[in-house]
């Protein structure tokens, strides 16, 4: 904006009318108080000053507004028609104008030396932007170096203190500082200590210095008394500041004693390792010979107690028929050998379990419906009903897998109600854990089979009990069994990788839960990640 000073309004007009027609904006005052007035509250680019003016002259004026820090440089041009002489010009400059005009003033003139004088109030204000601006960032960069010198003897002071060897490297890659510790190992603090000829580490950290991120190494240094090597653990971590990397401090840890002892300590492991698998060899060796021993022994076993049957049922038919006393006695005596002989072969069963034996996918619809033909007679004695879902093929040890099918499914029918129709209900649901109580889910990598029926059940607070050797619940008087089968049914689903439970309420029936999973190798991979 342009302010033109005349005590008359006839002088200003023309000038207000050539400025705004070339779009200058324009003010005005007719006094030079009032031109002070609105120079201490706006901004102008130029000042147009008449110097013939009542009260304050225009020279007077311009020394008022040289003495405004806010309008000292704006610039100044003297109109003047009766002081044209050299004294009165000379005084226009040295009292703060930068030109001196006389009327009648030539229009053109006048705009050229505005337009000229507005650029270069332009120029000048944005160079005292500029020059603001690099003052403040000059004291920006003072405060920084202030505050980095502070931080630079923080960070010695802290290395300083440090157990270890520290030192810090410059963003050109030299070693800037260094502490006490160095000096164990470097005769330089510019010079890295002498590492081992087997450790190559230098190659490594140049790439992660390029690349700016955290290096880590073992590395052995020479110490310079004993002349032997140390190991250390090497961490070099960059600095950032604004994004930037401003320099790298590194740190040697001493691990030589740590190093020596995991060196004996994996030497030890490895001979016990070696031991172990010496030992392991024997056990396989031992395992095979007491299997053999356990067929051999079975065999010498049952053979006298089939003697014991056979010869107890002769004595029985052909010579005590009409004795009632003689004829219990020997019918203990036969049920009691008959319970030796499963006994026998339950225990041979157990033992057969350490036996290695391979996977392979196996249909259980198949495997069950055989099984059932096994079962006809005591089904059809029974009147029982069995209900087989459709289930999936899994990979099993097939002969082990129908064991435990054969045990549940045979104490189903065992203890079952008295006067009550046995019903047995199989069926087969796919889950994502080895979890008794997951939801089914159709990608699910588990099978659960569940084996319920309507039978006499158990308590729950036995529930520990019934999957251990020779544990039994119910009285041997009233229901037969060695205690061994449900053993037998844990210890195949630990080999299959799986789980076996239950639930139950007295009187109420019981169900029995199998857990494994459809495909052995991702199972030993699940059991991998959750270890």
């Amino acid at each position: 904006m342009i302010l033109i000073v005349d005590d008359r309004p006839e002088n200003i007009l023309p000038l207000k009318k050539i400025l705004e027609l070339h779009g200058f904006k324009t003010d005005t005052a007719e006094s030079g108080e009032e031109a002070l007035k609105k120079v201490l509250n706006t901004s102008y680019s130029v000042i147009i000053l008449d110097v013939q003016m009542p009260g304050m002259d225009g020279f007077e004026v311009a020394e008022a507004i040289a003495g405004f820090s806010r309008a000292k440089d704006t610039p100044i041009i003297f109109l003047s028609a009766v002081n044209t002489e050299k004294r009165f010009i000379t005084k226009g400059y040295t009292s703060g104008g930068i030109d001196y005009l006389t009327k009648p003033v030539d229009p053109d003139i006048l705009l050229l030396k505005v337009k000229t004088f507005i650029r270069l109030y332009e120029q000048q204000q944005e160079l005292k932007t500029i020059q603001e601006s690099l003052k403040q960032e000059i004291e920006t960069r003072k405060d920084a170096q202030e505050e980095l010198a502070l931080r630079m003897q923080e960070l010695r002071f802290i290395l300083e203190s440090l157990p270890q060897i520290a030192f810090t490297i410059k963003t050109d890659g030299k070693i800037e500082y260094v502490n006490e510790h160095w000096f164990q190992f470097s005769t330089e603090s510019g010079i890295f200590p002498e590492t081992h000829p087997d450790d190559h580490f230098f190659d490594r950290w140049e790439a992660h210095f390029r690349s700016g991120t955290e290096f880590t190494s073992e590395a052995r240094l020479k110490h310079l008394e004993t002349k032997d090597y140390r190991y250390f653990l090497l961490k070099i971590i960059p600095v950032f500041q604004h994004g930037e990397i401003i320099r790298w401090v590194g740190t040697f840890t001493d691990i030589h004693q740590q190093k020596i002892a995991n060196e004996l300590l994996e030497h030890k492991v490895e001979l016990r390792t070696r031991e172990l698998l010496d030992k392991n060899s024997e056990l396989e060796i031992t395992n095979h010979e007491l299997q053999q021993f356990a067929w051999v022994v079975s065999h010498d076993l049952k053979e006298p107690l089939r003697k014991i049957q056979t010869f107890s049922h002769l004595l029985k038919d052909k010579y005590l028929s009409d004795n009632t006393e003689a004829t219990s006695y020997l019918n203990r005596s036969i049920n009691s050998s008959a319970r030796m002989s499963r006994l026998i072969s339950d225990l041979l069963d157990y033992s057969r379990l350490s036996v290695k034996a391979f996977f392979q996918p196996t249909d259980l619809n198949m495997l069950i419906s055989e099984l059932l033909l096994d079962f006809d007679e005591v089904i059809a004695e029974k009147n029982a009903m069995v209900q087989v879902d459709k289930l999936p093929v899994v990979d099993t040890i097939p002969s082990q897998i129908r064991q435990v099918f054969q045990n549940l499914i045979s104490n189903a029918l065992k203890f079952s109600k008295k006067d009550v129709t046995p019903v047995i209900r199989i069926k087969a649901d796919l889950i994502a854990g080895k979890d008794v109580s997951a939801e089914p889910s159709a990608d699910g990598v588990f099978c659960r089979i569940t084996i319920a029926d309507n039978g006499i059940g158990f308590d729950e607070k036995f529930l520990d009990r019934i999957f251990v050797i020779f544990q039994r619940l119910n009285n041997l008087s009233s229901y037969e069994g060695t205690g061994i089968g449900l053993a037998i049914a844990k210890k195949i689903m630990d080999k299959h990788n799986g789980l076996i439970s239950a639930q139950s309420t007295e009187n109420e029936g019981a169900k029995f839960i199998l857990i494994m999973p459809l495909v052995q190798d991702q199972a030993r991979k699940e059991t991998n990640l959750e270890n």
